[in-house]
Formats: structure tokens, sequence, C-alpha cells
């Protein structure tokens, strides 16, 4: 890859990272939504992060599948409010990454502690905000991060003379990083919940908890 295309490609990383925004408390209606309501307003407000133009955010199915593993707690007389909605884009993140089961042992401890509790000290919308504030934050260190491994798969099959394999393989040697990545991240999230660290009262007691797998 040229100096032209390697500029080229930062500046498509970065834009991509900054286009990656969340919902914010205000964007959500204060009105209590039907579903139908509820995925046009999910398709809408991720409409940027389709890949295809038939691509559905969210259905119907979908919704009611996360019911019933108890991943959302259910609507009040069909309409869904907005602790509904914080935990529908929780989950729509996390559906990318982990299982139903391991989604259940996190949002569970948050839906019996906050959710629709607004007259608490913490709130589900103050836990959205503080959440994706940190996320937000970390949108530089993922940048220099993704850089930082472009640039060693880039060096990497420098023996190879045949400039199209050379590309090919430089591109996959990245691309299996990037996936070692989330693997690696994958597999801590997954160990912090087999050893009980987010239940809510004996989180603090780490390991006390055998390996559940």
């Amino acid at each position: 890859m040229n100096k032209k295309d390697k500029k080229e490609f930062i500046e498509e990383v970065a834009s991509r990272i900054r286009s990656l925004d969340y919902i914010k408390i205000e964007d959500i209606p204060e009105i209590d939504l039907y579903m139908d309501q509820v995925i046009k307003f999910m398709d809408d407000h991720f409409a940027s992060l389709k890949r295809y133009d038939g691509d559905k955010m969210l259905t119907k199915a979908m919704i009611n599948n996360y019911t019933k593993n108890k991943l959302l707690p259910s609507p009040d007389k069909k309409k869904y409010g907005t602790d509904h909605m914080l935990l529908l884009i929780f989950i729509y993140y996390f559906k990318n990454v982990l299982s139903i089961k391991d989604i259940n042992s996190i949002l569970t401890p948050l839906t019996e502690n906050f959710f629709s509790k607004q007259d608490e000290d913490v709130s589900l919308s103050d836990i959205y905000d503080e959440v994706f504030e940190v996320c937000k934050g970390a949108t530089t260190d993922i940048s220099r991060s993704v850089l930082k491994t472009f640039d060693r798969a880039k060096d990497s099959f420098e023996d190879e003379e045949d400039e199209e394999k050379r590309r090919y393989l430089t591109n996959f040697a990245f691309i299996a990083s990037l996936c070692f990545d989330v693997h690696v991240k994958k597999t801590i999230v997954e160990n912090m919940i087999d050893r009980g660290l987010l239940d809510f009262k004996d989180g603090a007691n780490n390991g006390s908890k055998k390996d559940r797998r």
C-alpha cells in the first residue's frame, strides 16, 4: 500500500469511528411508543450503521424474543417507555458480540435494580449517559489501536514478490488481527460473567463462584 492509499485508509478509519454516534437521551420521545414506533425509531437512528439498504436494525420478532428471554421487561399496555428504549440500545450493541444468555446475565441486575425507578438516586437514564460518555472517551484510543494494527500488518509478508498476493495477505493479516482483538475482549467479558463479577450483590466476591462452563 502506497502512502496515498495509507492516508486515505487512515482518514476512512477516523471518519468511520467519528460516525459511530449514539442515541442521546434527549433523542428518545418522552411519550411511550407502540412496537411499530419503536422499530421505526431504532431504524432511523441507526441508519448510518446499515451495510445494505434492506437491513433491519430491529424487528417485531427480535423484540418478542428479547422479552421472551427476559432481556427486556414486558411493555405496559403494549407501549414501551424510555427505559425500554435504553435497554434495546444496549442489546443492539451487545448482541453483535455476546450470546443471549450472557446478555441476560449482564442486564438482569440492571433491570432489577434500575428499570422504571426514576425516583432513585441513580436512574437507568443516568447509567446510560455515563456509560456512553466512557465509550465516547475511548474512541481516540480505539482509532490509534486500529492504525497500529494496520501498520504491523502492512509490514508483513515482505518476502512475497507478487504485489497482488502481498496486498491480499497483508489485508488478511490486518483482518485476522482485528478479529483476534475482538475475540480477546469477548473472552474477558465472558470470564467476568462466569466469575460472577456482574452479580449486583456479591460481585465483589472475586471468583467465589465456580466456573459455570
